[in-house]
Protein backbone atom coordinates (compact mmCIF):
# COMPACT_ATOMS: atom_id res chain seq x y z
CA UNK A 1 0.00 0.00 0.00
CA UNK A 2 1.70 3.57 -0.91
CA UNK A 3 0.57 6.31 0.91
CA UNK A 4 2.10 9.79 0.18
CA UNK A 5 3.69 12.02 2.57
CA UNK A 6 0.58 14.44 2.94
CA UNK A 7 -1.01 10.48 4.07
CA UNK A 8 1.40 10.42 6.81
CA UNK A 9 1.06 14.15 7.44
CA UNK A 10 -2.37 13.88 7.78
CA UNK A 11 -2.21 11.11 9.82
CA UNK A 12 0.52 12.44 12.47
CA UNK A 13 -1.33 15.80 12.51
CA UNK A 14 -4.53 13.59 13.96
CA UNK A 15 -2.50 11.68 16.48
CA UNK A 16 -1.09 15.05 17.49
CA UNK A 17 -4.67 16.85 17.85
CA UNK A 18 -6.13 13.64 19.80
CA UNK A 19 -3.21 13.85 22.23
CA UNK A 20 -3.57 17.27 22.82
CA UNK A 21 -7.18 17.49 23.41
CA UNK A 22 -6.61 14.39 25.91
CA UNK A 23 -3.52 16.06 27.56
CA UNK A 24 -4.83 19.96 27.84
CA UNK A 25 -8.51 19.91 27.73
CA UNK A 26 -10.65 16.40 28.63
CA UNK A 27 -7.87 15.75 31.45
CA UNK A 28 -6.30 18.89 32.37
CA UNK A 29 -6.82 18.43 35.93
CA UNK A 30 -6.53 15.03 37.92
CA UNK A 31 -9.41 13.16 38.19
CA UNK A 32 -10.39 9.39 38.63
CA UNK A 33 -11.68 8.04 35.51
CA UNK A 34 -15.17 6.71 35.87
CA UNK A 35 -16.73 3.24 34.97
CA UNK A 36 -18.88 4.58 32.27
CA UNK A 37 -16.68 7.38 31.09
CA UNK A 38 -13.71 4.60 30.29
CA UNK A 39 -16.49 2.79 28.43
CA UNK A 40 -17.50 5.64 26.09
CA UNK A 41 -13.75 6.14 25.30
CA UNK A 42 -12.60 2.89 25.06
CA UNK A 43 -15.65 1.94 22.43
CA UNK A 44 -14.88 5.41 20.60
CA UNK A 45 -11.61 4.65 20.42
CA UNK A 46 -12.23 0.96 18.91
CA UNK A 47 -15.03 2.77 16.46
CA UNK A 48 -12.01 5.36 15.47
CA UNK A 49 -9.87 1.81 15.38
CA UNK A 50 -12.45 0.05 13.08
CA UNK A 51 -13.06 3.20 10.91
CA UNK A 52 -9.91 3.84 9.87
CA UNK A 53 -9.22 0.02 8.80
CA UNK A 54 -13.13 1.23 6.63
CA UNK A 55 -10.57 3.92 5.61
CA UNK A 56 -7.80 1.52 4.51
CA UNK A 57 -10.37 -0.30 2.26
CA UNK A 58 -11.63 2.44 0.67
CA UNK A 59 -7.91 3.56 -0.36
CA UNK A 60 -6.80 0.52 -1.15
CA UNK A 61 -9.53 -1.41 -2.87
CA UNK A 62 -9.97 -5.39 -2.65
CA UNK A 63 -6.57 -5.72 -1.88
CA UNK A 64 -5.11 -7.21 1.54
CA UNK A 65 -4.55 -3.96 3.04
CA UNK A 66 -8.03 -3.76 4.76
CA UNK A 67 -7.70 -7.22 6.32
CA UNK A 68 -3.75 -6.89 6.87
CA UNK A 69 -4.58 -3.98 9.11
CA UNK A 70 -8.08 -5.43 10.45
CA UNK A 71 -5.32 -8.57 11.87
CA UNK A 72 -2.77 -6.51 13.48
CA UNK A 73 -5.28 -4.33 14.73
CA UNK A 74 -7.24 -6.97 16.54
CA UNK A 75 -3.44 -7.93 17.42
CA UNK A 76 -2.50 -5.20 18.79
CA UNK A 77 -5.60 -4.76 21.05
CA UNK A 78 -5.62 -8.38 22.44
CA UNK A 79 -1.88 -8.06 23.73
CA UNK A 80 -2.77 -4.50 25.19
CA UNK A 81 -5.57 -6.43 27.40
CA UNK A 82 -2.92 -8.28 29.00
CA UNK A 83 -0.05 -5.47 29.42
CA UNK A 84 -3.58 -3.43 30.91
CA UNK A 85 -3.22 -6.05 34.00
CA UNK A 86 0.90 -5.36 34.45
CA UNK A 87 0.47 -1.96 34.61
CA UNK A 88 -2.50 -2.11 37.35
CA UNK A 89 0.01 -4.37 39.20
CA UNK A 90 2.69 -1.98 38.64
CA UNK A 91 0.52 1.16 39.97
CA UNK A 92 -0.47 -1.03 43.35
CA UNK A 93 2.92 -1.55 44.06
CA UNK A 94 3.94 2.27 43.69
CA UNK A 95 1.13 2.91 45.42
CA UNK A 96 0.12 5.83 42.69
CA UNK A 97 -3.53 7.16 43.04
CA UNK A 98 -6.61 6.39 40.54
CA UNK A 99 -6.65 10.09 39.81
CA UNK A 100 -3.09 10.59 39.04
CA UNK A 101 -2.64 7.10 36.93
CA UNK A 102 -4.55 8.96 33.33
CA UNK A 103 -1.33 11.11 33.25
CA UNK A 104 1.24 8.03 33.63
CA UNK A 105 -0.35 5.97 30.91
CA UNK A 106 -0.67 9.44 28.84
CA UNK A 107 2.76 10.12 29.11
CA UNK A 108 3.84 6.57 28.75
CA UNK A 109 1.36 6.21 25.21
CA UNK A 110 3.53 9.48 23.84
CA UNK A 111 6.78 7.53 24.64
CA UNK A 112 5.42 4.37 23.03
CA UNK A 113 4.09 6.61 19.65
CA UNK A 114 7.92 7.35 19.24
CA UNK A 115 9.75 4.36 20.15
CA UNK A 116 7.72 1.45 18.38
CA UNK A 117 8.21 3.97 15.29
CA UNK A 118 11.86 2.89 15.82
CA UNK A 119 11.06 -0.87 16.42
CA UNK A 120 8.87 -1.13 13.05
CA UNK A 121 11.50 0.61 11.17
CA UNK A 122 14.35 -1.66 12.27
CA UNK A 123 12.50 -4.69 12.02
CA UNK A 124 10.73 -4.09 8.59
CA UNK A 125 14.61 -2.73 7.40
CA UNK A 126 15.95 -6.31 9.30
CA UNK A 127 13.50 -8.19 7.18
CA UNK A 128 14.47 -6.73 4.42
CA UNK A 129 17.89 -6.55 4.49
CA UNK A 130 18.17 -10.13 6.28
CA UNK A 131 15.24 -12.58 5.32
CA UNK A 132 16.73 -15.06 7.72
CA UNK A 133 15.40 -13.05 10.43
CA UNK A 134 12.01 -14.20 9.73
CA UNK A 135 12.82 -17.35 11.62
CA UNK A 136 14.35 -15.80 14.79
CA UNK A 137 11.07 -13.61 14.77
CA UNK A 138 9.15 -16.63 14.66
CA UNK A 139 11.24 -17.80 17.78
CA UNK A 140 10.58 -15.14 19.68
CA UNK A 141 7.15 -15.54 19.23
CA UNK A 142 6.79 -19.01 20.17
CA UNK A 143 9.06 -17.69 23.65
CA UNK A 144 6.69 -15.37 23.88
CA UNK A 145 3.14 -17.59 23.73
CA UNK A 146 4.76 -20.27 26.06
CA UNK A 147 5.55 -17.43 28.35
CA UNK A 148 2.29 -16.48 28.50
CA UNK A 149 0.94 -19.66 29.92
CA UNK A 150 2.76 -18.87 33.64
CA UNK A 151 1.15 -18.33 36.50
CA UNK A 152 2.82 -15.21 37.88
CA UNK A 153 2.65 -12.73 34.61
CA UNK A 154 0.72 -10.39 35.80
CA UNK A 155 1.94 -9.49 38.95
CA UNK A 156 4.91 -6.79 39.68
CA UNK A 157 7.62 -6.94 42.18
CA UNK A 158 7.50 -5.07 45.15
CA UNK A 159 10.20 -3.22 43.95
CA UNK A 160 11.37 -4.22 40.13
CA UNK A 161 14.81 -3.77 39.06
CA UNK A 162 14.50 -0.42 36.95
CA UNK A 163 13.00 0.90 39.82
CA UNK A 164 15.98 0.07 42.17
CA UNK A 165 18.56 1.78 39.16
CA UNK A 166 16.37 4.75 39.51
CA UNK A 167 16.49 5.42 42.86
CA UNK A 168 20.00 4.60 42.82
CA UNK A 169 20.62 7.30 40.04
CA UNK A 170 17.81 10.07 40.68
CA UNK A 171 17.28 11.84 43.71
CA UNK A 172 13.96 10.41 44.71
CA UNK A 173 11.32 12.34 46.60
CA UNK A 174 9.29 10.58 49.24
CA UNK A 175 5.63 11.79 48.25
CA UNK A 176 3.79 12.93 45.33
CA UNK A 177 3.08 16.60 44.42
CA UNK A 178 0.08 16.15 42.08
CA UNK A 179 0.72 15.48 38.59
CA UNK A 180 4.38 16.77 38.99
CA UNK A 181 7.07 14.74 37.97
CA UNK A 182 9.80 16.38 38.79
CA UNK A 183 9.90 19.24 41.97
CA UNK A 184 12.23 21.27 43.62
CA UNK A 185 13.48 20.76 46.98
CA UNK A 186 16.21 22.63 48.97
CA UNK A 187 17.02 24.26 46.24
CA UNK A 188 17.87 21.22 44.10
CA UNK A 189 15.46 19.11 41.65
CA UNK A 190 13.66 15.73 42.82
CA UNK A 191 11.89 12.99 41.17
CA UNK A 192 8.49 12.10 42.27
CA UNK A 193 7.11 8.36 42.74
CA UNK A 194 5.42 9.42 39.22
CA UNK A 195 8.05 9.96 37.30
CA UNK A 196 9.39 6.38 38.74
CA UNK A 197 6.08 4.57 38.13
CA UNK A 198 6.22 6.25 34.34
CA UNK A 199 9.85 5.12 33.95
CA UNK A 200 8.63 1.30 35.05
CA UNK A 201 5.35 1.59 32.51
CA UNK A 202 8.24 2.61 29.56
CA UNK A 203 10.26 -0.23 30.71
CA UNK A 204 7.40 -2.52 30.47
CA UNK A 205 6.20 -1.46 27.21
CA UNK A 206 9.55 -1.69 25.24
CA UNK A 207 9.17 -5.42 26.84
CA UNK A 208 6.10 -5.87 25.11
CA UNK A 209 7.00 -4.17 21.84
CA UNK A 210 9.47 -7.12 21.27
CA UNK A 211 6.49 -9.28 21.34
CA UNK A 212 4.15 -7.48 19.73
CA UNK A 213 5.55 -6.01 16.73
CA UNK A 214 7.15 -9.30 15.47
CA UNK A 215 3.55 -10.42 15.75
CA UNK A 216 2.22 -7.71 13.16
CA UNK A 217 4.85 -8.14 11.09
CA UNK A 218 3.80 -11.66 10.34
CA UNK A 219 0.86 -9.94 9.07
CA UNK A 220 2.10 -7.10 7.28
CA UNK A 221 5.29 -5.57 6.42
CA UNK A 222 3.80 -2.38 4.96
CA UNK A 223 5.23 0.41 7.02
CA UNK A 224 1.77 2.41 7.12
CA UNK A 225 -0.18 -0.89 8.36
CA UNK A 226 1.73 -1.35 10.97
CA UNK A 227 2.75 1.77 12.59
CA UNK A 228 -1.41 3.18 12.00
CA UNK A 229 -2.74 -0.39 13.92
CA UNK A 230 -0.04 0.29 16.63
CA UNK A 231 -1.17 3.58 16.85
CA UNK A 232 -4.67 3.54 17.36
CA UNK A 233 -4.19 0.26 19.70
CA UNK A 234 -2.06 2.46 22.15
CA UNK A 235 -4.79 5.36 21.55
CA UNK A 236 -7.47 3.04 22.97
CA UNK A 237 -5.00 1.95 25.85
CA UNK A 238 -5.60 4.37 28.55
CA UNK A 239 -9.67 4.00 28.68
CA UNK A 240 -9.40 0.32 28.11
CA UNK A 241 -6.89 0.21 31.22
CA UNK A 242 -9.47 2.13 33.56
CA UNK A 243 -12.37 0.18 32.33
CA UNK A 244 -10.73 -4.07 32.50
CA UNK A 245 -8.00 -2.89 35.50
CA UNK A 246 -10.14 -4.88 38.00
CA UNK A 247 -11.11 -7.66 35.55
CA UNK A 248 -8.17 -10.15 35.71
CA UNK A 249 -9.62 -12.62 37.87
CA UNK A 250 -12.99 -12.35 35.56
CA UNK A 251 -11.14 -13.18 32.20
CA UNK A 252 -8.81 -16.33 33.13
CA UNK A 253 -8.85 -17.75 29.96
CA UNK A 254 -7.43 -14.52 28.33
CA UNK A 255 -3.75 -15.88 28.59
CA UNK A 256 -4.45 -19.28 26.77
CA UNK A 257 -5.94 -17.02 24.25
CA UNK A 258 -3.51 -14.87 23.71
CA UNK A 259 -0.73 -17.64 23.95
CA UNK A 260 -2.84 -19.72 21.21
CA UNK A 261 -2.67 -16.10 18.79
CA UNK A 262 1.31 -15.74 19.30
CA UNK A 263 1.42 -19.17 18.38
CA UNK A 264 -0.48 -19.29 14.91
CA UNK A 265 1.11 -16.21 14.35
CA UNK A 266 4.63 -17.78 14.70
CA UNK A 267 3.20 -20.94 12.70
CA UNK A 268 2.40 -18.16 10.01
CA UNK A 269 5.77 -16.77 9.81
CA UNK A 270 7.50 -19.86 10.34
CA UNK A 271 5.51 -21.32 7.30
CA UNK A 272 5.76 -17.75 5.06
CA UNK A 273 8.35 -19.09 3.01
CA UNK A 274 6.72 -22.60 2.07
CA UNK A 275 2.63 -21.75 2.68
CA UNK A 276 1.50 -18.59 2.52
CA UNK A 277 -1.93 -17.93 3.54
CA UNK A 278 -4.82 -15.96 2.28
CA UNK A 279 -5.19 -12.63 3.83
CA UNK A 280 -8.10 -13.07 5.64
CA UNK A 281 -7.47 -16.18 7.29
CA UNK A 282 -5.53 -13.97 10.42
CA UNK A 283 -8.67 -12.06 11.37
CA UNK A 284 -11.05 -14.65 11.11
CA UNK A 285 -8.57 -16.24 13.43
CA UNK A 286 -8.35 -13.75 15.77
CA UNK A 287 -11.33 -12.93 16.53
CA UNK A 288 -12.46 -16.59 16.56
CA UNK A 289 -10.04 -17.18 19.42
CA UNK A 290 -11.13 -13.88 21.54
CA UNK A 291 -14.42 -15.21 20.99
CA UNK A 292 -14.32 -18.42 22.50
CA UNK A 293 -11.86 -16.75 25.27
CA UNK A 294 -14.91 -14.28 26.28
CA UNK A 295 -17.17 -17.09 25.81
CA UNK A 296 -15.19 -19.28 27.90
CA UNK A 297 -14.59 -16.90 30.74
CA UNK A 298 -18.19 -15.71 31.03
CA UNK A 299 -19.02 -19.15 31.81
CA UNK A 300 -16.42 -20.23 34.12
CA UNK A 301 -16.98 -16.73 36.02
CA UNK A 302 -21.44 -17.87 36.15
CA UNK A 303 -19.93 -21.49 37.13
CA UNK A 304 -18.21 -20.40 39.92
CA UNK A 305 -21.12 -18.01 41.36
CA UNK A 306 -22.93 -19.99 41.25
CA UNK A 307 -21.15 -23.27 43.22
CA UNK A 308 -19.99 -19.82 46.15
CA UNK A 309 -23.65 -19.74 46.42
CA UNK A 310 -24.71 -21.86 48.47
CA UNK A 311 -21.36 -21.90 50.79
CA UNK A 312 -22.24 -18.25 51.04
CA UNK A 313 -25.61 -18.73 52.71
CA UNK A 314 -24.71 -21.68 54.53
CA UNK A 315 -22.16 -19.39 56.54
CA UNK A 316 -24.58 -17.04 56.51
CA UNK A 317 -25.71 -16.17 60.53
CA UNK A 318 -29.08 -17.40 61.79
CA UNK A 319 -31.88 -14.62 62.14
CA UNK A 320 -32.10 -13.19 65.19
CA UNK A 321 -34.76 -15.50 67.57
CA UNK A 322 -34.16 -18.45 65.29
CA UNK A 323 -32.74 -22.12 65.90
CA UNK A 324 -29.98 -23.62 64.27
CA UNK A 325 -32.34 -25.40 61.74
CA UNK A 326 -33.76 -21.43 61.08
CA UNK A 327 -37.27 -22.00 62.10
CA UNK A 328 -38.56 -19.42 64.42
CA UNK A 329 -38.44 -20.61 68.43
CA UNK A 330 -42.09 -21.02 69.43
CA UNK A 331 -43.03 -19.60 72.74
CA UNK A 332 -43.21 -22.16 75.49
CA UNK A 333 -46.90 -22.47 76.85
CA UNK A 334 -45.98 -22.50 80.07
CA UNK A 335 -44.04 -19.17 80.77
CA UNK A 336 -47.10 -17.36 79.96
CA UNK A 337 -48.80 -19.62 82.56
CA UNK A 338 -45.71 -19.30 84.91
CA UNK A 339 -45.99 -15.39 84.58
CA UNK A 340 -50.07 -15.39 84.89
CA UNK A 341 -49.46 -16.99 88.47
Amino acid sequence: MTVPLWGWAAFLAFVVAMLALDLFVLHRRAHEVSLREAAVWSAAWIVVGLGFGGLVWAWAGRGGAAQAYLAAYLIEKSLSVDNIFLFAAIFAALAIPARYQHRVLMFGIIGALLMRAGFIAAGIGLLDAIHPVIYVFGAILLLAAASMLRDDSHKAPREPRVLRLARRVLPVGDRLHGQRFVVKEGGRLVVTPLLLALVVVETADVIFAVDSIPAVLAVTTDPFIVYTSNVFALLGMRALYFLLAGAADRLRYLRPGLAVILAGVAVKLLLADVWELPAWSAPVFITAVLSVVTVASVLSGRRAAAASAPRDRARAPAPEGSNRAGAPRRASAAAPRAARR
